[in-house]
């Protein structure tokens, strides 16, 4: 036995409370209640120390694609780690990474035909940035420094990431060092077209990017965008004809669209990439989370060859892309990622997504919709957020000081199931493996737990 074994429950909570900051998390709160310690996974399941087991409703933090020890991902890393767990890419190339870049350009849309190897979503959208200011640059057109993005529109941590993707809740304390970046109202029928419909609202928002690209297209870099659902802003979902009508935007206006599928890709929404919904292929796509299946840190930006072939010049100009990560390419996430790829292909994930994703739409309008305070549902695939509000007629919110959201994730908790608000907005982002039992399970629970915080 092992001394982490022979801990108890309260010693690694102590040990937590001492040392550990956890992340998105006020620290007064967490260091003045008991933690949830998670010992181990099987298959959709979570289990703490002291054995009891939880529905894992949000899939790990939207990464978990087969559920938890998954044979194949297991033996895949079991394998690579009896070779090499990791090698610099700095001039050298490793067997997984070289495979898995074939493979992800294989599966991308069509044009897509370069990758560049980080470790998370906002790297993968921090790279995607790089590229295209330096691509510009390279072109001879230097003048194009900025990004268009939507508003509440969230694309990582870390700050070039941040000044496309600024949410005043969490980065208010960085604004003074961040770059000014456009945005527009993307056609949010619920909060910013209230009254509309879905068709006027698409209108409305297409003509507000259109007013955007002609007064600042010769200045715009890129436009960015997660298309189909924006996760962080509280699943605010599209339609696909609006990511259409910003990709056509930015062919007129001769700009880059770069589409950061770091949430909505591998299955999520139905198709392996949401842009498949819409028919488009951006000039950058940038990936996370589901890569690896949820198993290990690895991220992706593929480009297209005329992007890449811009940083085609002599050593001696200094024209390449200068940014790595001492992980890039990771052979152990590589070869992992790789297993994830075939037991999507072998066991058919999409086309089961597709099943599950009808499946939960009906649980949810005979379960959730019918709940008082239950403003709104929103769902792409398996991505669902259900919004409450203290009034439906007048759509008016909870306080942020009432903690709803906080509330019915406990409830969910008591039932069974681990769940993770965004403030009034109960996110549901199973693993792509829940079955139709679990799925049920799910939705009953969440059912449940909201009528008991706000019936």
């Amino acid at each position: 036995m092992s001394p982490v074994d022979r801990l108890t429950t309260a010693e690694l909570a102590a040990i937590d409370h001492r040392y550990v900051w956890h992340p998105f998390t006020q620290m007064r709160d967490w260091l003045a209640e008991e933690p949830l310690i998670i010992e181990r996974g099987e298959g959709n399941y979570l289990i703490d120390t002291e054995g009891r087991r939880y529905l894992d409703g949000v899939a790990s933090l939207w990464c978990n694609v087969h559920g938890h020890r998954k044979a194949e991902l297991d033996e895949a890393l079991r394998a690579q780690s009896e070779r090499i767990a990791h090698s610099t890419m700095l001039g050298l190339a490793n067997v997984p990474a070289t495979l898995l870049a074939q493979r992800l350009v294989d599966l991308a849309p069509a044009g897509l035909t370069r990758v560049f190897y980080s470790d998370a979503g906002a790297t993968a959208v921090e790279i995607a940035l790089k590229m295209a200011l330096q691509y510009w640059q390279l072109r001879g057109q230097p003048q194009r420094t900025r990004f268009l993005a939507l508003t509440e529109a969230y694309h990582g941590d870390t700050l070039g990431a941040v000044s496309v993707g600024y949410s005043d809740t969490f980065h208010r304390f960085f604004r003074p060092v961040l770059f000014p970046s456009l945005h527009v109202d993307p056609p949010h029928v619920y909060r910013w077209l209230q009254g509309r419909s879905e068709a006027e609202s698409l209108e409305l928002a297409a003509a507000g990017a259109e007013e955007v690209c002609a007064q600042h297209g010769s200045e715009l870099a890129a436009v960015i965008v997660e298309p189909l659902m924006q996760g962080a802003a509280g699943m605010w979902q599209q339609p696909p004809e609006y990511l259409a009508r910003l990709h056509d935007l930015t062919r007129r206006h001769g700009t880059l669209l770069i589409c950061d599928e770091v949430a909505t890709g591998f299955g999520r929404t139905g198709t392996m990439f949401a842009v498949e919904h819409a028919k488009v292929s951006p000039d950058i796509l940038c990936l996370g989370k589901g890569l690896t299946g949820g198993y290990l840190p690895l991220a992706a930006t593929l480009a297209t060859e005329e992007i890449f072939s811009a940083f085609l010049a002599p050593h001696e100009s200094f024209q390449a892309f200068f940014h790595g990560h001492t992980y890039t390419g990771n052979p152990l996430a590589s070869a992992v990622a790789l297993a994830n790829l075939d037991v999507f292909a072998r066991e058919q994930v999409v086309a089961r997504v597709r099943e599950r994703a009808a499946q939960l739409r009906d649980l949810l309008l005979n379960h959730c919709a019918p709940l008082e305070h239950v403003g709104d549902i929103r769902q792409w695939g398996l991505m669902v957020g259900v919004e409450l509000v203290r009034d439906r007629a007048t759509r008016a919110a909870y306080e942020p000081s009432e903690r709803v959201g906080n509330q019915v994730v406990r409830e969910t908790r008591k039932r069974g199931v681990l769940l993770r608000p965004l403030g009034n907005v109960v996110v549901l982002m199973p693993p792509l493996s829940i079955s139709p039992e679990e799925l049920a399970f799910l939705v009953q629970a969440t059912a449940e737990a909201v009528d008991s915080v706000t019936g």
